[in-house]
């Protein structure tokens, strides 16, 4: 297997790059942002000589074509038919790499973090999870909740935070966020648990607006796989409405269904992260391109109990 890594200023130079160097079936096996650009890691199974490589059998006749096969398997997952569409060409991997925005969280120098979305997505858990990799990483993160609403918020999340040696921050408003951002240590991570809301709503939706201008944060959607598509889509686009621009998808590991988060992330969103467990410790993952092709293809209808 040839493996390279290319660099190049955008996504698209570098699939181009891929494409021509290494041809169609190359496979994405991980992307990052660096200085002036984009990371690519690529491979090819094949020897540092094509000309050595043995001629591939004709597959059986009695094989579906692949076509059939990556279109069955996106069926199952409810995929947008756009969207299908566009991962119907060349290795999975390959295919979702170039369809999709992809990006990684690097919290050195950078503007705080706000997890926002609707009530039961894993915000919590995922800020949680967060600040467990930072301190893991010899960081010190502060943390702040800013949902008053939920009964029962700040304690769980101060759960969390007391096992790591963290102090929890309860702000609420626009005006205690700013204030709370103002006091944190030089160049010192921040998560910001936002609450629970209705992203259909205006008022709901201009507040994760109101707290993300106060805090200077990113916003990222916190979205639970599984959802239907139509409906994770509309979620995504009024997301971005507060301000949304990554992505971050939950339950990875319990959903058999993976259209829902890829049509929120259709939308324009960068998928960042990906749960796939229920301990704060481990379970949360970069959400890369190989690592969908893996899970829709391990949720493929043959391994389906209902088929």
């Amino acid at each position: 297997m040839r493996v390279r890594v290319y660099e190049s200023p955008s996504m698209a130079t570098a699939m181009a790059r891929i494409r021509a160097e290494l041809g169609a079936d190359a496979l994405i096996l991980a992307s990052r942002r660096v200085a002036g650009g984009v990371a690519v890691t690529a491979a090819i199974d094949a020897p540092d000589d094509p000309a050595d490589a043995p001629p591939s059998p004709p597959p059986p006749s009695s094989s579906p074509p692949p076509a059939a096969g990556r279109d069955a398997m996106l069926t199952h997952h409810r995929m947008p038919r756009a969207v299908a569409l566009r991962l119907q060409s060349g290795p999975l991997g390959f295919a979702l790499a170039a369809a999709f925005r992809y990006t990684t969280l690097d919290f050195t120098n950078a503007a705080p973090l706000l997890l926002a979305g609707p009530p039961g997505s894993g915000k919590t858990l995922t800020t949680a999870r967060l600040a467990t990799r930072l301190v893991l990483a010899g960081a010190r993160p502060l943390v702040i909740t800013a949902d008053a609403r939920r009964a029962g918020a700040f304690e769980q999340l101060a759960a969390f935070t007391r096992l790591l040696g963290l102090h929890l921050v309860s702000a609420d408003t626009p005006l205690l966020l700013s204030q709370a951002i103002r006091h944190r240590a030089a160049d010192a991570p921040v998560l910001i648990d936002a609450p629970g809301v209705d992203l259909f709503d205006p008022l709901q939706r201009r507040l994760i607006g109101e707290l993300a201008a106060a805090s200077g944060a990113t916003v990222a959607l916190v979205l639970a796989a599984g959802l239907d598509p139509a409906e994770a889509a509309d979620l995504a686009a009024a997301s971005q409405g507060a301000g949304a621009r990554l992505l971050v998808a939950t339950r990875l590991d319990q959903a058999r269904r993976l259209g829902g988060i890829l049509a929120a992330a259709d939308t324009g969103l960068a998928m960042a992260e990906a749960g796939i467990g229920p301990h704060a410790a481990d379970g949360l993952v970069p959400l890369t391109a190989t690592l969908l092709a893996t899970t829709l293809t391990r949720l493929a209808p043959a391994q389906d109990p209902r088929t």
